[in-house]
């Protein structure tokens, strides 16, 4: 069982009142509050071995550069990656993708070769392969979604041709909560030798992503949505694809040798790592990861399962309101919208309670013109929240369509 007092007492901002009120923070899928460990760590490289990595002789180098590739191994035995080369740190899923889709188009794709993404995909799933659609002349092609919010499977093997190269898929829908059949997708794909990238950022927090067992050919999340700092994330790729493609930025770090005449680049995974890296990001995010493995991925799931199931039955005693993505398979995320009260406003009068809920389309603009609704209101939970704050939640709205 999850000892859910001492987990709380691991978070200072959950002891802060906003507007007078105990905050009631229901916005994770946006970002996760961090525990005490995380914040100390960040702290403790500061003030006892902070020095650039990589470069220098020198006792605080070598100690800051030690500390850094011993993250860059917890991140790989988190998500079960064959070796530490397969672990590239980035800025975070934003970046990760667009590493991907420049580098992997630039040296497989041509024009009128296809990516196939899902209706249901955050921005930064579709804009970098937009971009690269005027850079490369790839043609994007979407699997549709049911009404229910579920993939409709059944399409991709009809979509899938000699022209398809890469398919980059959500694990877990920021908006609906959907957890996509991410090893029949892959399964599918390998079936034609197409590669596949997973947008894990809204699922590794939830449940535990063996990139080995699903066998997906590279994955990408964000540190900030897992517990840890804002600025870091992580690409995945299985080493045979990271050999292969081309450095998606140049500078100091990534190169083994530069001259006016000729550069090379360094080995895995330093190759696609330009610059000075966050190496007080990653200490910080192998902190996060430490913890929550502490906790166990597995009592985490079925507590937030828990969560949804309860909020979701609790939401649904209220009049016209309705729940957007009723998968049968959902994690710790539940879209909403009341008849004749508009997303924001909700949203804002929640904040007054000191109840903290997302607004908006969620970055999911073309999601949401499927759904027929211009945005929802957002209330995503994690190891921290409780059946408690879901009744203030729902107690909230009940008191907010009475004003209405």
């Amino acid at each position: 069982m999850i000892n859910l007092a001492d987990i709380r007492a691991d978070f200072p901002i959950l002891s802060r009142l906003v507007h007078g009120k105990p905050l009631v923070y229901l916005d994770n899928g946006a970002t996760t509050q961090k525990p005490e460990c995380v914040i100390d760590k960040i702290r403790e490289i500061y003030c006892s071995v902070n020095a650039n990595v990589h470069r220098g002789v020198h006792f605080l180098s070598q100690a800051a550069t030690d500390e850094h590739e011993a993250s860059r191994r917890t991140v790989q035995e988190f998500i079960g990656a064959a070796s530490s080369n397969e672990i590239v740190f980035t800025r975070g899923t934003t970046e990760a993708i667009n590493l991907i889709a420049s580098s992997y188009c630039r040296e497989f794709c041509k024009p009128g070769d296809e990516v196939i993404i899902s209706a249901m995909e955050h921005h930064s799933n579709i804009v970098p392969w937009q971009l690269q659609a005027t850079i490369s002349g790839i043609k994007l092609r979407v699997l549709p979604i049911s009404d229910e919010g579920e993939l409709l499977l059944e399409e991709l093997e009809k979509m899938i041709s000699s022209r398809t190269k890469l398919i980059a898929i959500t694990h877990v829908s920021n908006v609906l909560g959907t957890v996509t059949p991410i090893g029949k997708i892959i399964e599918i794909a390998h079936r034609y030798d197409v590669p596949v990238l997973v947008d894990a950022a809204q699922s590794v927090q939830h449940m535990a992503v063996d990139v080995q067992q699903i066998d997906c050919d590279f994955l990408v999340f964000s540190s900030h949505k897992i517990y840890g700092p804002t600025g870091i994330g992580v690409l995945y790729g299985k080493e045979k694809w990271l050999e292969k493609l081309p450095p998606y930025q140049g500078g100091g770090e990534m190169i083994a040798s530069v001259s006016f005449e000729k550069t090379t680049f360094a080995a895995l995974p330093f190759k696609f790592e330009a610059g000075t890296p966050d190496y007080v990001g990653s200490a910080a995010l192998a902190t996060a990861l430490d913890y929550l493995s502490r906790i166990g991925l597995e009592k985490i799931a079925r507590y937030e399962h828990d969560l949804l199931t309860y909020a979701t039955e609790q939401l649904s005693t209220i009049d016209n309101l309705k729940i957007y993505g009723t998968a049968s398979d959902k994690c710790s995320v539940i879209s909403f919208l009341v008849e004749g009260i508009h997303h924001y406003d909700m949203g804002v009068l929640l904040d007054t309670m000191g109840i903290a809920v997302r607004t908006g389309h969620h970055c999911a603009e073309p999601l949401m013109r499927r759904l027929g609704v211009e945005g929802t209101v957002r209330a995503s939970f994690a190891i921290y929240n409780t059946r408690e704050e879901i009744d203030l939640l729902v107690n909230g709205i009940r008191r907010i369509v009475k004003m209405f």
